[in-house]
């Protein structure tokens, strides 16, 4: 599964392949898909190389093979190929396998189960995320893992994450922990989320707004706060439980 900034630029690369028999420069692409530097789109262009959709070619300039397309793109017009990328539904978080925590108003039907009281729960493990310097979303989920099922209580999907870097060992959230992910959108100052920022880095930092600007601190002084602006940071979801394997 690609991110929406992925797909984006795949489309776009396609689109400008089939229109001019050579791929876009790195320039057009950044202002395609609304990024602030070229750095973003080397990212991107890493991340679809390795996932096998795109091919970089030595020693050519602006040298990119489209080596498959997703199902979404296989089909395309060329007669009406865009100039730019067509704007895509907004995902909702990682598309995860949905394990519903909702517990309904009312006594529950005779039978229900309320997940609290499941003994474990199988949950996908939707890839890395950050804690440390930001590194790209994985949107698939790779295996599962059993959680307690009193970590699940509460509404909304949850998910699990592997987690990669030091920055909020002061918490105790270490290298390889998986951490337990409920879903949201919105965030309360000092939770700990998963933050997406530029719709193409994920990253585990502690919440806290400020005006219009977003902070997402560390728990480990080696690593400073970052400051953004409320539109470069989506809300993915809140950190319910932390598994460590020894």
């Amino acid at each position: 599964m690609l991110t929406k900034k992925q797909l984006d630029l795949l489309e776009f690369i396609h689109a400008r392949l089939q229109r001019d028999g050579v791929p876009p420069s790195f320039d057009e692409m950044k202002d395609a898909l609304d990024l602030r530097s070229k750095s973003g789109i080397h990212r991107l262009i890493t991340a679809l190389e390795e996932r096998g959709f795109i091919r970089r070619l030595a020693h050519r300039a602006r040298a990119l093979e489209i080596v498959k397309l997703p199902d979404m793109l296989q089909t395309p017009k060329a007669d009406t190929a865009p100039e730019a990328v067509k704007p895509a539904p907004k995902p909702k978080g990682f598309s995860p396998r949905v394990i519903d925590g909702d517990r309904p108003d009312g006594p529950r039907p005779r039978g229900a189960m309320d997940l609290s009281e499941v003994a474990a729960v199988d949950l996908p493990v939707m890839g890395r995320i950050a804690a440390g310097v930001p590194i790209e979303a994985i949107a698939h989920a790779s295996h599962s893992i059993s959680v307690p099922g009193a970590m699940l209580a509460g509404a909304g999907a949850h998910y699990a994450l592997e987690v990669k870097g030091d920055s909020m060992i002061g918490i105790g959230i270490n290298d390889g922990d998986v951490v337990v992910i409920r879903e949201s959108q919105t965030a309360q100052n000092g939770d700990i989320v998963v933050a997406l920022v530029d719709d193409a880095e994920a990253t585990l930092k502690r919440y806290r707004r400020q005006g219009g600007m977003i902070a997402l601190e560390a728990a480990n002084p080696d690593y400073e706060t970052r400051v953004l602006p409320e539109d470069r940071v989506q809300i993915q979801g809140k950190l319910v439980g932390l598994i460590r394997t020894y």
